[in-house]
């Protein structure tokens, strides 16, 4: 999948829905969202996206900082709009999340940040002279969701450059990442 066919899907789903934030976003869609204690053990799973009985159902681990819920639940929303068939046709083809050889992952990935990041946000946090890591922070991102951004605005034609560069595995890393969240 084209990351211009990712966007126009994230907008059309907005235009539909007028929303934007993940949990109301779940709700107007009619997906179940549950959050269950998964642990928070390098591996673990974050959360998964699967329909059974033609219901849409997403799980998120609850033990996770509430800000990468919320990115885990944008990137299972991904999963709900780009690849409903897949999800109908295996149930548990996620049970390794964010491998990063699946395009799968890549394309959810890019999908969160389209849906959790607009362009205004991300280039007034740039312009306040903050380091890529800190306008992350700002945004309630990981650094990596801010990395996968500026893929689409550079393709959309912005001059930004990341110091990183991302795989679709890397929600798999919880503990450094939460460990971020809680600093001060």
């Amino acid at each position: 999948m084209k990351i211009e066919y990712i966007i126009d899907q994230v907008k059309k789903t907005i235009k539909k829905y007028d929303e934007t934030d993940p949990v109301r976003l779940a709700k107007a869609m009619k997906i179940i969202v549950s959050c269950v204690p998964m642990g928070t053990a390098e591996g673990c799973v974050k959360g998964f996206f699967i329909i059974a009985n033609r219901m849409k159902h997403i799980t998120i681990n609850s033990d996770l900082p509430e800000e990468l819920q919320k990115v885990i639940l944008a990137h299972e929303i991904g999963h709900a709009v780009l690849h409903k068939q897949e999800a109908q046709a295996a149930a548990f083809h996620e049970l390794m999340l964010f491998d990063s050889v699946d395009h799968k992952e890549y394309e959810a990935n890019i999908f969160a940040s389209e849906l959790l990041l607009s362009n205004e946000d991300v280039v007034d946090a740039i312009n306040e002279d903050q380091f890529f890591f800190d306008a992350a922070k700002q945004l309630c991102v990981p650094p990596e969701m801010l990395d996968f951004k500026f893929r689409i605005m550079k393709k959309q034609g912005f001059k930004v450059e990341s110091p990183i560069v991302s795989n679709g595995d890397f929600l798999k890393h919880v503990e450094r990442m939460s460990a971020n969240y809680h600093e001060s």
